[in-house]
């Protein structure tokens, strides 16, 4: 009988059909206008993005002019790349626009379907962000696409690291803007640690598209992005506790592959502290719980992960003595990437590479919330089903299955589980055996590094391929049907030939970065072997027969200048049109996953590398008992089982239900998974609210020309804060400290209040008090400002506002990190250590905004005007530097004329001492103009102000 939701589905269709539905009569919409937009000029489709963005300005909205911008674009697409786009394509965009992430299998056109909701939202100019996972993407579909964005008449930039400020700043200034994840997120925080508006790169956060969404968004939002600074050198600890950890045994640590974790025992605890001892690392009477010992347990800690749960050319690889991190998901080293907390120093000692010092956090934000500063956010990818929920509730983005233009017609094998990795390993190079001596290309996804290479020396392994050709002679002999049996004896005789020379294949991963498009170029021609690290987010299809574009760009460069690129594409799109046919005829790609990942989404991305755009292909996964997330998510239950059945050697168990049972594991995981992500994004909440408030405060004092105001308030909460503490509330007058008082007023202030006086009056009180010396300090500041200048004093206090704002910042995050790494330790009195870290981070941002206002108001006490020694210091360094930098004579001194009002006879001479004599009053402000941050500081130190004086 069938359920009720069955029967629901079965007559309304699931919530992913009705909404495909909700699009067919938009996309006919486009359709029918497409005949009118095929008659227009080039010009004329060029006027139609301005005609589009003055009915914006007159009240029409997105909404309204979609169906007329997406044929119009789709006609761009045409007239530029001779790409026309598909319905499912435009149902991609239309859900983009929307807001979600549109789910598209491989080889459907994901990026050409980004022109279209990018074009729409374009037209409002607030620019829109395309978000790639690395900069070859960034930078090739900045170039291919751009050319659709020009043809309309829309400007694209791209932002790539190390670029020049300026560069960058127009490529943000673009109507669309193609960027990484990480530069995006770098850039954010490096404009939120600049002194002027016209510093800061990016301009909004209006409307982003992620491309390989769930790689961005959950499978490196894990990772928060630092910009930080080096801190103390600690090589010789690393060292000293590297030479330990080979010491330790089993009895003395405890390890959870599961948590990632590993904890020292009582055992190892005593042993620890007895040879930290010996090592004079820590003094005697000393113990590891003390509180002193705090570091010295971090760094053991950290050696200890580093030793066990660490694995080179697995989770790292070792290159021009550097420790580089590989990223699990796509394989790629992730260059610049560091561990955080010395776990990446305790590796490079690990590994006996240099060590690199240890930094401090300047700024950091993670993925989730950065992106959360989006007005509306959307994504493509080939896999996001599966992580639905999370998506849905971090960022609030729906998941829309667009279908596909053609029928996939993959077939996907049952996964194949056999006893041991050996017997899996045996039964992987028979498959690749069969299937290469028939011309099928294959494509073996592997977990780590370290098993393509050994996979790799198994395909040349001779004796193994002879045994394995032996093996299916045997197997062909014991056959009933004739047809098998000389199938069997026609693939032995294959693999025979392939005993004599080995399988020819290549191997992508880490340590062939370099050559990967190469690879994936030929990954799809006629019995091609490619042995691949991990396949996620590569942004580039495998084509059957082979790639044109880069089978084309291959023949020119090596024919050169006067090879004819007309007749050089004629034949090898001819050639690969013949290899597709031979690829196609032997059963499309056949992709072989050699274990389970721990997220499905990673073994979907693999799959669905075969069966692009209709064609056949075929898909297997084999397992053994031995595997990581077999190992460790409870095999032990199915190694009894399979040993019961009795299993020969080499057999394995192929059913549905084993397929159910992994599919659960790996759910149960990527639930793990997320409840980490989610955990850990509660408590960058928390800091992110203070992150929001520091960065508009500093963006306000930026957009501010006067902040005498926030200065005066400044000084008043200090002065009522001071009062407060000296003089309790409802107190008699003989409880008052007013000589504690009055000292305090006198350091934070910068001068002698007359407090003690005012106390002794019959009948004050402390809001009397404040008042009185609020108004002394008003006065005291007003005659500061008529000595140094307005104009000067303005300039100075938005920068020290600014420099100590990012000084205490930097503090918090520090003391934030230190109390992020303990508060969990509350969980054991009974308290939640999320509220324990809202309220205690509250209470420290409350603390740092006190010390930033007492830290302002003292500094600007000491501010006083220049000596006319240090105003003549300052211009002969100014003109020693333009005579050093060669700028001619009579040009400085219509500089110095221009700047200062001076008119200086110089000496012909440029080696000749200038000993000018500045015609200035320094006892008469008037008689000079404010100093710009840029110019030289007036105390002759030969700095500029905004570095000297300018800082304080």
């Amino acid at each position: 009988m069938l359920g009720l939701g069955t029967v629901a589905r079965k007559v309304f269709g699931t919530p992913n059909d009705r909404k495909i539905k909700a699009t067919r009569p938009l996309v006919e919409k486009i359709n029918a206008l497409e005949p009118d937009f095929e008659k227009l000029s080039d010009a004329d489709i060029q006027a139609k993005t301005e005609e589009f963005k003055t009915r914006l300005s007159n009240g029409e909205t997105l909404d309204d002019l979609l169906p007329e911008a997406f044929a119009n674009a789709r006609e761009g697409a045409k007239r530029a790349l001779g790409l026309r786009a598909y319905d499912v394509q435009l149902m991609g965009g239309i859900f983009l626009h929307q807001g979600n992430i549109s789910e598209m299998k491989t080889g459907e056109g994901k990026t050409l379907v980004g022109v279209f909701p990018v074009y729409l939202n374009a037209l409002t100019g607030r620019g829109v962000h395309v978000v790639t996972v690395n900069d070859y993407l960034a930078s090739r579909d900045a170039g291919w696409m751009g050319q659709v964005y020009e043809f309309l008449g829309l400007s694209t930039g791209i932002v790539v690291p190390n670029m020049e400020e300026e560069a960058k700043i127009a490529a943000y200034q673009a109507d669309v803007t193609y960027a990484t994840n990480n530069e995006l997120g770098f850039d954010y925080l490096r404009d939120n640690m600049k002194s002027e508006l016209s510093q800061m790169a990016q301009r909004d956060h209006y409307f982003a598209i992620v491309d390989e969404v769930d790689s961005i968004l959950i499978d490196e939002a894990r990772t928060p992005l630092i910009i930080s600074g080096p801190a103390e050198d600690r090589t010789d600890l690393y060292n000293a506790v590297d030479a330990l950890i080979p010491e330790l045994g089993e009895e003395h640590y405890a390890m959870d592959e599961k948590a990632r974790s590993t904890t020292l025992t009582d055992e190892g605890n005593e042993f620890v502290e007895k040879r930290f001892l010996e090592m004079e690392l820590m003094p005697e009477g000393q113990t590891l719980y003390d509180p002193e010992s705090t570091t010295l347990v971090h760094h053991i800690n950290q050696g200890l992960r580093a030793h066990t749960l660490f694995k080179r050319d697995k989770d790292y690889i070792v290159k021009d003595d550097q420790v580089v991190l590989i990223d699990e998901f796509t394989g790629r080293m992730m260059e610049g990437r560091r561990l955080s907390e010395g776990l990446h120093q305790a590796i490079e000692a690990k590994e006996g590479v240099s060590i690199q010092p240890e930094n401090v956090t300047l700024a950091s934000v993670t993925f989730q919330n950065y992106f959360r500063l989006y007005d509306k956010l959307a994504g493509m990818t080939g896999t996001a089903l599966t992580e639905a929920e999370e998506f849905s509730e971090i960022y609030g983005l729906g998941v829309v299955e667009v279908p596909t233009n053609r029928g996939i017609a993959r077939e996907d094998d049952h996964d194949a589980i056999y006893r041991t990795a050996r017997e899996k390993f045996t039964a992987i190079v028979e498959e690749i055996a069969k299937a290469h001596s028939k011309g099928q290309p294959i494509l073996v996804g592997t977990t780590s590094i370290e098993k393509s290479e050994y996979l790799s020396q198994l395909l040349n392994d001779k004796p193994l391929l002879a045994k394995i050709a032996a093996g299916l002679r045997t197997r062909a002999e014991g056959m009933k049907k004739e047809e098998n049996k000389i199938k069997f004896n026609e693939h032995a005789a294959d693999v025979e030939k392939l005993a004599k020379t080995g399988i020819k294949h290549n191997v992508l991963n880490a340590r062939f970065h370099e050559q990967e498009a190469e690879i994936i170029a030929d990954a799809g021609r006629p019995g091609a072997v490619t042995i691949a690290t991990n396949m996620a987010g590569r942004g580039t299809d495998i084509q059957l027969g082979g790639n044109v574009d880069m089978r084309v760009a291959q023949e020119l460069e090596k024919l050169g200048d006067d090879a004819d690129a007309a007749k050089v594409r004629a034949e090898i799109t001819a050639q690969i049109a013949t290899a597709k046919q031979a690829a196609l005829d032997a059963g499309g790609l056949f992709v072989l996953a050699t274990e389970r990942h721990e997220s499905r989404r990673i073994d979907n991305q693999l799959r669905g590398r075969s069966g692009r755009q209709g064609d056949p292909g075929r898909s297997a996964f084999f397992l053994s008992l031995e595997d990581d997330l077999m190992r460790i998510f409870g095999s032990q239950k199915l190694d009894a089982v399979l040993s019961k059945l009795g299993m020969d050697e080499g057999e394995a168990i192929i059913h549905p239900w084993v397929n159910k049972s992994l599919e659960r594991a790996q759910a149960k995981v990527e639930g793990h998974n997320f409840d980490i992500r989610k955990q850990l994004l509660k408590y960058d909440d928390v800091m992110n609210d203070q992150r929001k408030a520091i960065f508009e405060q500093r963006l306000e004092i930026m957009k501010a020309e006067d902040l005498s105001s926030i200065v005066k308030d400044m000084r008043d909460e200090v002065i009522e804060e001071l009062i407060e503490e000296h003089i309790p509330a409802k107190s008699y007058a003989d409880q008052w400290n007013i000589e504690g008082l009055d000292t305090q007023l006198e350091e934070n202030l910068g001068f002698k209040t007359e407090i003690v006086k005012w106390a002794a009056e019959e009948g004050i009180d402390e809001e009397d008090l404040i008042e009185r010396v609020a108004k002394s300090a008003d006065d005291t500041a007003a005659k500061q400002i008529e000595a140094v200048g307005a104009e000067r004093m303005r300039i100075l206090e938005k920068q020290l506002l600014l420099d100590t704002i990012d000084k205490k910042w930097r503090e918090h995050l520090i003391t934030l990190e230190h109390l992020r790494s303990v508060v969990g330790f509350r969980g054991y009195a009974q308290r939640d250590p999320l509220n324990e870290y809202k309220t205690e981070s509250f209470e420290l941002f409350e603390s740092m905004l006190e010390s930033l206002r007492n830290d302002v108001t003292k500094t600007l006490a000491q501010v006083g005007p220049a000596s006319r020694e240090q105003q003549v210091a300052v211009i002969q360094a100014q003109i020693q530097a333009a005579i050093d930098q060669g700028v001619p004579m009579d040009e400085i001194q219509e500089q110095m004329k221009q700047a200062y009002g001076i008119d200086l006879q110089l000496a012909p001479n440029p080696q000749a001492e200038p000993e000018p004599v500045p015609e200035v009053d320094p006892e008469d402000e008037s008689t000079w103009p404010p100093l710009a941050r840029n110019d030289m500081c007036l105390c002759g130190s030969g700095k500029k102000y905004k570095h000297c004086h300018g800082k304080l």
